[in-house]
Parts: structure tokens; C-alpha cells; sequence
């Protein structure tokens, strides 16, 4: 601690060269908490996807209909303790733009399938006992204003009713919220049942599967053991995990991971260069005064470790800022008005942006550090 004086009147000593390499490791650490946000946005929640829930979809594509018919020979599959179906509905609320994921489902079998999603008792009794309600998740239900009790007009782009409308009216019973912060709080579901009897083609046809397993490492042998009972048939299926699934889907429009891993690592190794040189720098400008200072009993580990010190006091100042920055942006929710299922900065991105900071410190110090160290006195006096 005794030394941190002289850490502190170097770090000083150039002041504008010290801010300006200081805000640019703080926009470096706020891109990248910018985008930890955007890639757990994209990533739909994919890591707390069930690992005991896989989902079955026809063999060619997810747009291809799954007969109704195939749930009562997946309940009598061994390993399979839950099934539901659900079924994209893609309709419209107002305008276009208005996007959010619409899908008919069991209403028991749904919440049995997903505890996350938490539902107050007396709007769960209202949701089991109203074919006409929907329930919807908390993010969606801000963006639009949604209250209890609302009716939800809904304008179907595929689903038309048996008389031709392409109306569709819903009862909002309950707004669910997630058990944990990540949890996909967009979908808009309602009963089935209602769905299929007014809709005008397509009756005892689904989307897709959604089972409940009770053994997840046993996944891979229950997948093939359910697509085999329907090889052959008019409607093969594929089964996958939900991860998986997720993933596959959040991959339409790009590997967004990788794309900002690349946007991170460009910036970071500018940012490494930046540090580097100026530190690279700082060591030049005072090389009589390291050699005053080991003149004076200073150690070359001990200089080493006051340059090291030096980098990184200013890559963890401006990793801190940046990544401080970060969170309080993120914090303000989605930027989009709810496109984005989860909009929050990851505990574990936190921790892996600070030690980026100490890394770069680090880094960007080591080579300096050690010249520093290797300096001996009567060379630097005489360069002096």
C-alpha cells in the first residue's frame, strides 16, 4: 500500500494521455457489455432451456403440421411423463410491427410442462375455465399496455375462422411472470380446443411437440426411439433438445455469438495496442527516474511489479467505468419495446469483463514491466 502514492503521481504525470487511454478502455468495456446483453437477447434463453423437455417437429420443416393424433402414442412412450403441442399462429395485434409469438396450447398441460412460468391461482382457475381466455407473458403485457381483463384482438395471417373472418378475440385472463431473470416472458397463448374449432382448415393438425422426459440423460436414446415409431409414416418427426431446438431457431438469422465474439475481439486487440503504447510510453519517459529509483534500493521485482500495477490501475478503471455503464443501460430493459425475449447484462459476463480488465492490464504492461526491470543504471543515466 506504501507505494501506491508513486503509482498514483505516475499515473498524473500525463493526465490527458492517462483520460484518454482510460475512455477508450471504457467504451471498449461498454461495447462489450452491450453486446453480452444483445447475444443473451438473441440467444432466447437458450441456457435455461429444460434439459428433461425435447421437441418433436416434422422431419422436413417446423412449418410442416404433426397430426393431434401422434400425442396419445408419445404419452405411452417409455421415459415421456408430459406432452403438449403448440402451434404457430402468427397473427397481428394493430399493425405488423407489433410482433410477439402467439401459439394455442392445453392450458394444463402447459403450466405442468413449464413451472417457470408462474401464474397467480385465481388466474390460472380463470384460464383452465374460459375457452375463450389467453393468458400472456409479463414483457409483452408492458409493451402494449395489457391489463386483466382486456379483450385481445388478434388478426390471423394464416388461421382464418370457419366463416371467413380473419378476427380473433381473446379474453386476457393472466399476465405470467418468469421464476428467474432470463426466463422468455413474450407468448401470448390460448385454448386450444377454442382455436380448432373455429379455425377454418387444418383440424386435428399441430405444430409441433413439446415433451417432458424423466431421465435427461437418457435424451438421445428416447429421441430415437420416438422418431423410429414414426418412420415411415406421412409425417416423420425429428427430435431434438429444447437447447438445441432454441438454438437451431435463433440461428435463422445469423450465429450471432460469433459475429460479436469477432466485434469484441477486434476491438479489444485495438484497446491492447492503446494501453500497450502508452505504457510503452510512460517507461521511456522516466527511465532516469527507475534508475534513481533502484539506485535508491528498489529491487527489478519490485519495479516490475509497480509498472504492472501502473497498467493495470488503468485498464481496471476503465474496464469498471465501461462495464458499470453497461449495466446501467441494461438495466433499463429492452431498447427494442419488447422484441428482445431478455435484454439484461449476465452475472457471468460481469465476472469475465473484469477479468478481460486484469488480463489487459496485464498485457498491455508485461513488456514495459520487464524493460523496466532489465534496465540497468548506469545505461539509463548515461541515456539520460
Amino acid at each position: 500500500m506504501k507505494y501506491l502514492p508513486l503509482v498514483w503521481r505516475n499515473l498524473i504525470r500525463r493526465k490527458t494521455r492517462t483520460t484518454f487511454t482510460v475512455l477508450s478502455i471504457v467504451v471498449a468495456f461498454l461495447l462489450f457489455g452491450i453486446l453480452a446483453a444483445l447475444n443473451m437477447a438473441f440467444g432466447m434463453g437458450i441456457e435455461l432451456a429444460g434439459n428433461d423437455r425435447l421437441i418433436i417437429q416434422h422431419k422436413v420443416s417446423i412449418i410442416q403440421l404433426l397430426p393431434e393424433s401422434y400425442g396419445a402414442r408419445l404419452e405411452t412412450t417409455p421415459g415421456v411423463t408430459d406432452v403438449l403441442h403448440q402451434t404457430w399462429f402468427g397473427g397481428i395485434y394493430q399493425k405488423p410491427s407489433n410482433f410477439f409469438m402467439q401459439c394455442p396450447v392445453h392450458p394444463a398441460t402447459l403450466l405442468a410442462l413449464y413451472p417457470e412460468y408462474l401464474l397467480p391461482e385465481d388466474q390460472t382457475k380463470a384460464w383452465l375455465s374460459d375457452r375463450t381466455c389467453a393468458i400472456v407473458g409479463r414483457q409483452t403485457a408492458d409493451r402494449f399496455g395489457f391489463k386483466v381483463g382486456d379483450r385481445i384482438p388478434i388478426q390471423a395471417t394464416i388461421w382464418r375462422k370457419r366463416d371467413g373472418s380473419s378476427n380473433w378475440e381473446f379474453n386476457l385472463c393472466g399476465i405470467f411472470d418468469g421464476d428467474k431473470k432470463g426466463v422468455d416472458t413474450t407468448p401470448f397463448f390460448f385454448n386450444y380446443e377454442y382455436f380448432d374449432e373455429a379455425r377454418q382448415f387444418g383440424q386435428g393438425q399441430v405444430g409441433w411437440y413439446v415433451i417432458r422426459i424423466n431421465d435427461p440423460a437418457a435424451a438421445p436414446q428416447i429421441a430415437e426411439r420416438i422418431d423410429a415409431q414414426f418412420a415411415n409414416s406421412p409425417a416423420e418427426t425429428k427430435t431434438t433438445t429444447e437447447k438445441a431446438f432454441l438454438q437451431a431457431f435463433a440461428k435463422q438469422v445469423g450465429d450471432i455469438g460469433a459475429i460479436i465474439r469477432g466485434i469484441v475481439t477486434a476491438v479489444f486487440f485495438t484497446i491492447l495496442l492503446v494501453a500497450a503504447n502508452t505504457m510503452a510510453q510512460s517507461v521511456r519517459e522516466r527511465t532516469s527516474e527507475l534508475a534513481v529509483l533502484k539506485t535508491l534500493g528498489f529491487s527489478d521485482g519490485l519495479v516490475l511489479a509497480l509498472v504492472l500495477i501502473e497498467s493495470c490501475a488503468i485498464a481496471v478503471l476503465g474496464g469498471a467505468i465501461g462495464l458499470g455503464l453497461a449495466w446501467l443501460i441494461t438495466q433499463g430493459g429492452d431498447p427494442t419495446g419488447g422484441m428482445l425475449p431478455a435484454f439484461f447484462l449476465p452475472t457471468a459476463d460481469l465476472v469475465r469483463g473484469a477479468i478481460f480488465a486484469l488480463a489487459l492490464g496485464l498485457v498491455a504492461g508485461i513488456m514495459p514491466a520487464v524493460q523496466a526491470m532489465r534496465l540497468r543504471i548506469v545505461d539509463a543515466l548515461r541515456r539520460s
